[in-house]
């Protein structure tokens, strides 16, 4: 006896999810190639604690020197992914909430946000 076989419709982008604009999608691109380093990535889950922190902590927590934890603090916060001030001789760090939330929401098509 033969079962009739079920077409599955192709999954794509539903016509309710626009594309991102061309400005918008180079600025997640560029967020998210100051991400494509597996350090950057460990200091902003670090990070997410959101109690700021301070450069000394992170170069102790991943066991790398000072200038090499500045410089990819550097691209983070160039990226606008960090925010920092400085505290006497120290320089302290914490997540920019809406930069994180800018990059969730390249996840979560607006069709699906406004339901939520």
């Amino acid at each position: 006896m033969n079962k009739p076989l079920t077409v599955l419709q192709p999954i794509c982008c539903g016509p309710n999810v626009p594309p991102l604009d061309a400005r918008e999608a180079r600025a997640v691109a560029d967020t998210f190639k100051a991400l494509s380093d597996p350090t950057r990535v460990a200091i902003v889950s670090r990070l997410a604690s959101g109690e700021p922190c301070c450069v000394c902590d992170l170069t102790d927590a991943f066991h790398v020197s000072q200038p090499t934890v500045s410089h990819h603090l550097r691209i983070l916060r160039d990226a606008g992914l960090v925010d920092s001030e400085r505290r006497g001789t120290f320089a302290y760090y914490w997540l920019v909430p809406e930069a994180i939330e800018r990059l969730r929401d390249v996840f979560t098509p607006a069709a699906v946000a406004s339901a939520v």
